[in-house]
């Protein structure tokens, strides 16, 4: 599927600005969470939030 690959990439290349450090990460840790959910069609169970009820 077109939009799983298109994910898939967008995840790859996010991981490939990562740094190691914590804090710098943080953010693109959290948009590569958001996409890796849109992937795998999951939810936080209150689904009318977006991913704050996971802590992320």
């Amino acid at each position: 599927m077109k939009t799983e690959t298109n994910l898939q990439d967008q995840i790859e290349v996010l991981r490939g600005k990562l740094t190691g450090d914590m804090f710098t990460d943080m953010d693109i840790k959290d948009e590569i969470h958001n996409l890796e959910m849109k992937l795998k069609g999951v939810k936080p169970m209150d689904s009318h939030i977006d991913c704050i009820g996971c802590g992320s």
